[in-house]
């Protein structure tokens, strides 16, 4: 005789069913030659890492690292700069473990799915779209905002908004984001050679900033490295604005000290986002076994050479203080109040370049994240159909970045920049406990790359990560657990029932009525 449908342990049974079922690594790589659903395989080595340094040197080289500086940090910003790339570095070993084991698009998504259960797999799915949503639309933004300053550079008065009805229109980060949309769905392989020109000449840019940068460094400035906390005067801050283990330890609100250096930590983290980006076009990687950690650990090793180079300059080109008094701090701050405008000029045109960059690989990410989900039945199946000429999901593609550029072209997007963190150390989080799973669930699977020390150094690595996640304000957790309500609303109204592994399994659904 069945058990009643409707009893505690049926309801508890039926609840775990969806909760930890998860999808063997065959099945997934099954799906990568899924008519219909499957993406092609042009990427090399030297394209992972190009797409790992064009998403990274953009905004958060130029502007974060200045932010972060003048209001948290000081000079030692450049130590945060240094725990930010190491607590990365150790996330993308267990990345590079995953990416090298299931050569699949979905990044963390997939890699969870394959080890922790379907309905942790869609939070970071989820957290995912929130990171690269979010990522695309501010940078886009940006963007528009730098495309302007180099037309006053050159003299040019150009409107930046123009009114459609009632609606404000920014233009430069609508066309932006529509260039791009348009490559991607051409391919990906076009996409990262336009992509690697741009990279070339932003990195160069970088460098050149650099050796102008150290003819004005000032030994002084490095003076006091780690400047003392400062208490925030009543009235200044408030709880929202704290960071969360600081409210959590009762700590007064201050600034600068410890607490001021792993909040800097955790805000120039956002100049490591877009990494994990590049696990996402695992399934268009040729030879992934060897191509993918080598892409990834290249690109990353490069970044942070040049992360804390610039950090290091800026800070002994001027006073922290200064740049702390500047209303918007930025790379371009530091060569006007030494008198250096022309520098600051070509600055402005390496921005422009270093961001263009970074919304066509978060565009690529975003999609491939959501292209990922929909095949397993989580959104919508139709969303996941690939053109049979060009192997790209072009109709999700061109969704997807008429979203991006929409709320970049009407929204101020600005206040979302800290959501971008917070869904990015979250990801990494939950991947660098997945790789100890992954090891006991599959003991005798071949392992392309193996991170060393496990467990210890994903244990680390998660650790450091919410670490991180801790030092971010108590508003953007608070907007956090709003958006993962939203997630967990929509999972269980569409993904669960709708999901490729209840559907092929039989899931009884007898409590959903």
């Amino acid at each position: 005789m069945s058990a009643d449908p409707c009893s505690p342990t049926a309801a508890r049974e039926h609840v775990m069913s969806f909760l930890t079922r998860t999808k063997s690594i065959e099945a997934s790589l099954a799906d990568t030659s899924s008519a219909h659903h499957s993406l092609t395989r042009s990427l090399t080595a030297w394209d992972l890492a190009i797409m790992g340094v064009a998403v990274a040197v953009g905004a958060g080289i130029f502007s974060v690292g200045a932010k972060a500086a003048g209001l948290y940090a000081g000079p030692s910003i450049s130590v945060g700069f240094l725990i930010a790339a190491f607590t990365c570095g150790l996330a993308m070993m267990a990345y590079a473990e995953f990416a090298s084991t299931v050569p699949v698009a979905g990044s963390a998504y997939t890699f969870t799915y394959a080890t922790l259960g379907e309905f942790l797999a869609w939070i970071i799915g989820w957290d995912l779209i929130l990171e690269t949503l979010t990522a695309a639309a501010v940078i886009a933004k940006y963007w528009g905002i730098y495309l302007q300053e180099v037309f006053a550079i050159a003299g040019l008065d150009v409107p930046a908004t123009f009114q459609l009805g009632a609606a404000t229109i920014t233009w430069g980060p609508f066309v932006i984001v529509s260039i791009f949309t348009v490559l991607l769905v051409l391919g990906t392989k076009l996409s990262s050679r336009v992509s690697a020109v741009f990279t070339v000449l932003k990195v160069a840019t970088v460098v050149f900033v650099i050796v102008v940068g150290a003819f004005y460094v000032r030994a002084s400035n490095y003076t006091p490295f780690l400047p003392p906390a400062q208490e925030i005067p009543a009235g200044e801050s408030t709880v929202l604005h704290q960071s969360l283990v600081s409210v959590i330890l009762g700590a007064p609100a201050s600034t600068y000290g410890m607490f001021g250096l792993l909040s800097g930590a955790a805000l120039v983290f956002f100049a490591f986002i877009g990494f994990d980006v590049v696990a996402t076009s695992a399934e268009e990687v040729k030879n992934p076994q060897k191509n993918l950690p080598r892409g990834i650990f290249g690109g990353l090793a490069l970044v942070t050479i040049l992360y804390v180079a610039v950090s290091v300059v800026l800070t002994g080109m001027v006073p922290y203080t200064d740049l702390a008094a500047a209303e918007d701090p930025s790379l371009a701050t530091a060569f006007t109040l030494v008198g250096a405008d022309w520098a600051a000029q070509v600055i402005s045109l390496s921005i422009l370049l270093g961001l263009t960059t970074v919304i066509m690989v978060l565009l690529l990410g975003l999609t491939r994240v959501v292209f990922s989900m929909s095949r397993d039945g989580l959104f919508p199946r139709s969303w996941s159909v690939t053109s049979q000429k060009r192997k790209t999901p072009a109709r999700l593609q061109v969704a997807v970045g008429a979203v991006v550029a929409v709320l970049a072209a009407t929204l101020d997007v600005g206040v979302l920049e800290e959501m971008i963190n917070i869904g990015t150390l979250s990801a990494f989080v939950l991947v660098s406990i997945a790789v100890i799973v992954l090891r006991r669930k599959y003991p005798d699977r071949e392992i392309a790359y193996r991170m060393p020390w496990s467990p210890f150094l994903p244990i680390l690595s998660a650790v450091l990560c919410l670490w991180l996640m801790l030092n971010l304000t108590t508003l953007t957790w608070i907007r956090f657990a709003v958006w993962l309500l939203i997630g967990i609303a929509i999972y269980l109204l569409y993904g669960r029932r709708h999901s490729r592994l209840a559907t092929e399994s039989g899931v009884d659904r007898s409590l959903d009525r």
